[in-house]
């Protein structure tokens, strides 16, 4: 299970409002939590969205080479 889905869970967040309150689409979140790379800019606003920093990342989002 990815960390972005462990996260949403434990929140007891579906992925329709995780999206909805990160502003991006359900699809989206889907992709990511299947292992899919997404932009600098949707981390940000899905981290933004869950009230986790940048500085803190790899706590939602794997250590990626962009």
């Amino acid at each position: 299970m990815s960390k972005l889905k462990q996260i949403r869970k434990d929140r007891l967040l579906s992925k329709l409002e995780l999206a909805r309150q990160a502003g991006v689409s359900a699809v989206t979140i889907d992709r990511i939590e299947q292992g899919y790379k997404c932009r600098v800019s949707t981390k940000r606003k899905i981290l933004k969205a869950l009230g986790i920093s940048v500085a803190d990342r790899e706590i939602v989002f794997e250590d990626e080479e962009d």
